[in-house]
């Protein structure tokens, strides 16, 4: 698939935003940063908020038609993409409300459950369509969630350690989600890495033999071949793919870990900036490693 990057910035800024939105929850329902103030506690909502914005304005972009855009509302019971837009916009009321009153427990129960179905809804998406083997699996949605709660974690550390709140607790629970977020992309990519799927021979239904196409009936790219039949070199994918690991994963690690020396505000600072560069990457493959069944007829042996 042909990845745009549009819907890279959106998923990695909204999911990013998400995810430090529901860490800033977790931290009044479980005490995680008992001596931060209400204006501190504000501020970090709002950074949350105009990550999530961000995200969400880019996602336009992507639109051939934006003006048709309301209709992504219409179809809440059978579309994940109608059920994100909703859930979306329901969610700013709601995380202002429980700014203005600095945290009801209440409210936070009910923020950090929706930035998860929203993660969920963005996912699913992708995981939900059956014509694309990389996407449609369980995998897919265990990422999404823990990318954008990785991610958050990375930036509530770093800004809790400015604002002085921050607590070992914090630090703990930053490091285990990045280390998960890892342990499940390593999974996904060896799982999407195995020789399975439909095949050009299973897509025509002979078995017998193996099948080539012999012309693909046009001169020049098509809007198929192009959206859906992105090409990358092995080697191209690979690196990036080490790039990801290391950069979303391994080197934030390092620093947050006290590998370096004790985690401070440069190491908590060099941390986020790598964990949002790994996870851009990531994203970038999610989609160009992705092969719908429709480049079969296309020239491609299998998906």
């Amino acid at each position: 698939m042909h990845p745009a990057p549009s819907v890279i910035i959106f998923t990695v800024t909204a999911g990013a935003g998400y995810g430090l939105l529901f860490w800033l929850a977790l931290s009044r329902l479980a005490g995680l940063t008992p001596t931060i103030s209400n204006g501190q506690f504000i501020a970090v909502g709002i950074i949350g908020l105009i990550l999530v914005t961000v995200g969400l304005l880019s996602s336009t972009l992507h639109l051939a038609n934006p003006k048709n855009a309301w209709r992504s509302f219409m179809r809440f019971r059978t579309s994940w993409l109608s059920r994100e837009a909703v859930f979306a916009v329901l969610f700013y009321p709601l995380a202002l409300l429980w700014l203005l009153l600095s945290g009801n427990a209440f409210l936070s129960l009910l923020v950090a459950a929706l930035c998860i179905v929203i993660l969920v809804c963005t996912a699913m998406i992708y995981a939900s369509l059956k014509t694309i083997r990389q996407w449609n699996n369980a995998l897919t949605p265990v990422n999404f969630v823990l990318l954008g709660l990785s991610a958050g974690a990375a930036l509530f550390t770093l800004i809790t350690l400015i604002q002085g709140v921050y607590t070992p607790r914090v630090l703990a629970l930053t490091i285990a989600v990045i280390a998960a977020a890892a342990f499940s992309k390593l999974l996904y990519f060896s799982w999407i890495g195995q020789p399975a799927g439909p095949t050009i021979n299973t897509a025509l239904g002979f078995t017998r033999a193996t099948v080539q196409l012999l012309d693909v009936g046009h001169s020049s790219d098509t809007f198929l071949t192009k959206e859906f039949g992105y090409e990358v070199a092995r080697a191209k994918i690979i690196w990036a793919r080490v790039i990801a690991i290391v950069v979303g994963f391994v080197l934030p690690l390092v620093f947050l870990t006290g590998l370096l020396g004790t985690p401070g505000i440069a190491h908590a600072a060099l941390a986020s900036l790598m964990v949002l560069a790994g996870v851009f990457v990531e994203r970038w493959l999610f989609f160009a490693e992705a092969r719908h069944v429709v480049t079969l007829y296309h020239g491609q042996q299998r998906t």
